[in-house]
């Protein structure tokens, strides 16, 4: 699909490694957009919006609280530059362990890429079970990225249809629905989805077929004992 591709002023920091731009139609009225396909789910349901931005474009949180932990949420576009370019922006890699660099170095992710991903999660919100209705014009938008909607969406993991419903609820200020990748260490649309917290939990760093491969050795063994 074609855009408008105008810039978008922001006020990030990290303006000058990518300029935001509009995803909007060509020759387009009014305002430039960069997400025109949340608008109506910004609307209705904000926090889910907030999370799609979110989870496309940004690495997750560090899994702990201490100063080698790395950056807390950033850009994944920025952790594709190298290490002397990120200390133009006060991120010195060498600080960290290798462990934590490698966490979030596997993050990173083009801006375009990052764009396509949010349009992904956005078609598959749209046809939960209990999804709000998806206005027409964002529904031909969607479809023309990512196929036809069939209202189904499953648990990219385990399979089973998810509700929209999942989103508002929380275990311990926990989210019961989470952003999954097939294999973890790819960030694209061919390799996102969604998933219960406690299947992405069990997946960790495996690819999805190495976790299905795990699963299937544990069941053979489990069998063998019976």
């Amino acid at each position: 699909m074609n855009y408008c591709g105008k810039t978008i002023n922001s006020r990030s920091r990290f303006e000058d490694v990518q300029k935001r731009k509009c995803h909007r139609e060509p020759g387009h009225e009014g305002k430039c957009e960069e997400f025109p396909f949340l608008k109506h789910l910004a609307k209705t349901n904000k926090r889910i919006a907030d999370k799609i931005k979110r989870d496309s474009t940004m690495t997750t949180g560090a899994a702990w609280k201490s100063e080698d932990a790395g950056p807390n949420r950033i850009l994944r576009w920025v952790m594709l530059l190298s290490d002397e370019e990120l200390l133009k922006y006060g991120l010195d890699m060498n600080a960290l362990k290798p462990q934590v660099i490698a966490k979030i170095r596997e993050k990173a992710s083009d801006y375009d890429s990052c764009i396509q991903v949010a349009i992904k999660l956005t078609w598959l919100v749209y046809q939960m079970n209990g999804a709000p209705e998806c206005p027409e014009n964002i529904k031909e938008y969607l479809e023309e990225h990512c196929g036809v909607m069939n209202n189904s969406t499953v648990c990219s993991i385990c399979l089973e249809e998810i509700d929209f419903d999942l989103f508002h609820s929380a275990q311990r200020g926990k989210a019961n629905l989470e952003t999954c990748h097939l294999n973890p260490r790819i960030h694209d649309h061919e390799n996102v989805g969604f998933g219960h917290r406690e299947c992405n939990i069990a997946q960790g760093n495996k690819t999805l077929d190495e976790f299905y491969e795990w699963i299937r050795g544990i069941l053979h063994r489990a069998d063998n004992n019976l």
